[in-house]
């Protein structure tokens, strides 16, 4: 694709990044063909390409309306277009850039700034919205139904942390809702790692992403930074790596090196823990042999498992939970379109519900069909946006896993 930049853009990293991805670019279309949003609305500027459009746009000098950003608001940033691409357009990197310079330019409705400026600085912090979680469930019946769905009905017990007791050990990030609405996830990796060997270490905090997604770029720079902060003196102590229970945690962190690569005091680093960084699914695979003997005759469900986006699509580890769950003995029943999004993705089923809800509804569809007994994620963030639309028990694959370990 040809490009025009104008100086005061393309003088700059981010002006240098984007022209190389949109000279990547052959507008072939392919990207469309996967894209949820594309599907539901039928919009050329609902579409990857479409929005790739509007972002060349900007960058050569057009105006930025409401308009613009509207069509990058509704994208979900799945990143499916880019398992699409037969190109390799880096079409997440460019919508990070084309977002930064709407934010700046556009104003955004009163409301509208109200809403993402608590969403972004409520959920990070786990314990003021854990107490919120347990009031709204306390008072259950009273709150308006569009919440009242979104309300879990309990919250499961973690159960037992093993102590550290291994010479081999990695950190877990505990995130910043998980802990509040699922516990069970880090503690029955913590107990699984255990049986095998490795002790894990929980870390607390926010990974970045949450403020990074709305319109919060420097803040949520800075949230990585306190992490990189929190992780390093675990790598000088020589730990072997960080471990993602949530997957949309992990891509991020993967991607540390490249949204710190300006900063000359946390680059290196941040390089470092993004390629030490691995999805549970990852460790535990390292390890198969040794989970299989400690699940020799015990009887396994027949499971429908939801491939979270930023597992199959960010980080390109499309069908390796699956691989594990199967050689474990699960029975998975056959998915339709599994490489569709959910309409969870972060914060998007709070900033754009009706999408989210048409796109929930036909995962949940697609989900039920093969008749499962329950159904497996690897995101709390899908995990707790399908459970509300469906009767099955819905879980994090480790934690149906660790429950069924032989004693």
């Amino acid at each position: 694709m040809q490009t025009n930049l104008v100086d005061h853009i393309k003088t700059t990293p981010e002006g240098r990044e984007a022209e190389s991805i949109l000279r990547t670019c052959v507008h072939c279309g392919f990207c469309n063909a996967t894209c949820p949003t594309y599907q539901i609305l039928g919009d050329e500027l609902d579409g990857p390409r479409g929005r790739i459009y509007l972002i060349k746009q900007m960058l050569e000098g057009a105006s930025v309306t409401e308009k613009t950003q509207l069509h990058l608001d509704r994208c979900l940033t799945c990143h499916a277009c880019e398992t699409t691409c037969p190109s390799g357009v880096r079409y997440g990197h460019l919508l990070d850039i084309g977002r930064r310079l709407v934010a700046d330019r556009v104003e955004r409705s009163r409301r509208d700034k109200a809403t993402r400026w608590v969403i972004a600085t409520f959920l990070r912090h786990t314990a003021l919205f854990g107490q919120a979680l347990r009031v709204g469930m306390a008072v259950r019946p009273l709150v308006p139904e569009v919440m009242r769905k979104k309300l879990p009905a309990a919250i499961p017990s973690a159960g037992p942390w093993p102590a550290p007791r291994h010479a081999r050990r990695w950190v877990a990030l505990g995130g910043c809702v998980q802990p509040a609405l699922s516990p069970d996830i880090n503690a029955a990796a913590a107990r699984l790692l255990d049986r095998l060997g490795i002790s894990l270490i929980e870390a607390n905090g926010c990974c970045g992403a949450l403020r990074f997604h709305l319109d919060h770029q420097a803040e949520g720079r800075e949230d990585m930074r306190r992490m990189v902060d929190a992780w390093w003196p675990h790598v000088e102590q020589g730990v072997e790596g960080f471990v993602m229970t949530s997957t949309g945690c992990g891509a991020t962190v993967r991607e540390y090196g490249r949204l710190l690569k300006d900063d000359p005091a946390y680059a290196a680093k941040a390089e470092r823990i993004g390629s030490m960084t691995r999805d549970l699914s990852e460790v535990i695979a390292a390890e198969r042999g040794r989970v299989a003997a400690l699940l020799d005759g015990v009887p396994m469900p027949r499971v429908a498992f939801h491939p979270p986006c930023t597992l199959q699509h960010w980080q390109k580890l499309r069908a390796l939970a699956e691989d594990l769950l199967h050689g474990f003995g699960y029975e998975l029943t056959t998915v339709a379109d599994a490489h569709l999004c959910c309409g969870s993705a972060g914060t998007y089923s709070l900033t754009q519900p009706e999408l989210s809800e048409q796109l929930k509804r036909n995962k949940v569809t697609a989900l039920e069909a093969g008749q499962p007994e329950v159904i497996l994620s690897a995101n709390m963030g899908c995990q707790t946006h399908i459970a509300t639309a469906t009767g099955l028990p819905v879980k994090h694959w480790i934690v149906d896993l660790e429950a069924r370990l032989k004693s």
